[in-house]
């Protein structure tokens, strides 16, 4: 077990990655609304930033940090550089004034989200039992951010919102870059892993050598339908702190963090679901998820049926983790001890890099298409659009998918 210093030192940094990203992502979409006067297609390209940021960090991660340099300085100067970013940001009064910096910032700052991990499994025996209690702090974070904004600051009220006081998210969010880009010189030093004079294949860096693995039949529609779920899952990412503070919810920030709460207990019941009923049922389940979240929103409005909306926000965690983590477990199960790495990478590219492409683009599209002319959006069809896309992804999986290897994926579960 690593020593009580450490583990604090670990925890900090946990929760400051995402205390930072919770702190301006979760009421984008609301700034580029009211503050910048961003149209659909021009917020879908700012969120599209994340998946380019996806897309991008592989290279920066294996070409760049695991090669050269320790990555709790790369951590540092990344997050250092970024808080300079962020202050960019918060000046900016045009979209097009603001898309570089944030583009610039999720380059930078997607890598981050696998440098913490390294930095906190180079110093765990035992990852399994002990990252878990690491990783909490993180969603903690992100739960602090949503609450302070909501409830400490009120700046997504509607009289902050109308006195432009979004834009100090980015400012919350840009401190917090700074000490944690100075703190994470004081982490412990976690070296490069490829020993100087290895050569690293592109193949390796983007996962590229798990495509064989879509010659099975099965695994070939769980990635097509990991890609497609995506859709809808940028629709909430790009859309919902926006749809509910368009309806006059209170605290919208604070109370989508209900949604992380949710995420951290459907994890602890991952196991016993995917013990009893097995990947299919267990993935079928997350995909119904969003369906059903999203028809929740499209009846649901601010007074007596509120409770449908917290119910919807709710959902997050049967939505997130039914699908992406018993996916992460399924794809871990078939590929194989040669593979294991480069599926993950593989999954990942898939989902937040294209996947998510797209779905911003689409919901883009879809917000803007149903834009009335006083100004407000017709949220109802907004939301029945992606719930129609998750139904259909649903249908196809559990009619082309056979669940034969159980088994197999219950002992992987339990072996991991």
């Amino acid at each position: 077990m690593m020593n009580v210093n450490i583990r604090i030192k670990l925890s900090v940094m946990m929760f400051l990655e995402f205390f930072i990203w919770g702190s301006w992502f979760v009421t984008l979409g609301t700034f580029l609304f009211n503050n910048l006067k961003a149209t659909g297609s021009e917020t879908a390209a700012v969120f599209s930033t994340q998946s380019w940021g996806a897309i991008i960090a592989p290279f920066i991660i294996g070409l760049i940090a695991d090669r050269f340099f320790n990555a709790e300085k790369i951590l540092g100067i990344l997050h250092l550089i970024g808080a300079v970013l962020m202050y960019q940001m918060y000046q900016a009064t045009e979209v097009s004034v603001f898309y570089p910096y944030v583009l610039a910032y999720m380059i930078l700052f997607m890598p981050t989200l696998a440098l913490v991990n390294s930095v906190s499994f180079n110093q765990m025996k035992d990852a399994e039992k002990e990252f878990a209690n690491i990783r909490f702090w993180g969603t903690f974070g992100w739960i602090v951010a949503g609450l302070f904004i909501s409830y400490l600051f009120l700046w997504d009220s509607a009289d902050g919102q109308k006195a432009g006081l979004l834009k100090n998210t980015f400012l919350m969010a840009g401190i917090a870059s700074l000490v944690l880009g100075l703190f994470s010189f004081a982490l412990p030093k976690t070296p490069p892993k490829v020993v100087k004079g290895e050569k690293v294949k592109l193949s390796d860096v983007l996962g590229l050598d798990a495509l064989r693995m879509l010659k099975d039949k099965n695994f070939a529609i769980f990635f097509v339908s990991a890609i497609l779920i995506c859709i809808p899952l940028a629709f909430y990412y790009q859309n919902a702190n926006l749809f509910l503070s368009s309806i006059g919810v209170a605290g919208p920030t604070g109370k989508m963090a209900i949604g992380q709460v949710s995420e951290a207990l459907f994890l602890l019941m991952i196991p016993v679901f995917f013990t009893k009923f097995g990947f299919k049922k267990t993935i079928l389940v997350g995909m119904l998820a969003w369906a059903v979240r999203y028809a929740l929103f499209a009846y649901g409005n601010a007074g007596e049926l509120s409770f449908m909306l917290i119910i919807g926000i709710a959902l997050h965690g049967v939505c997130y983790d039914f699908f992406f983590v018993s996916g992460q477990i399924y794809t871990n199960s078939r590929a194989g001890e040669k593979y294991k790495s480069a599926a993950q990478g593989l999954i990942t590219l898939a989902t937040y890099g294209v996947g998510m492409l797209i779905g911003f683009e689409v919901a883009g599209l879809i917000t803007d298409s149903y834009k009335l002319a006083n100004g407000t959006v017709d949220w109802k069809m907004v939301w029945i659009i992606p719930a129609g896309i998750a139904l259909v992804v649903f249908l196809l999986f559990s009619v082309f998918f056979t669940d034969k290897n159980k088994e197999a994926d219950v002992n992987q579960l339990n072996n991991a």
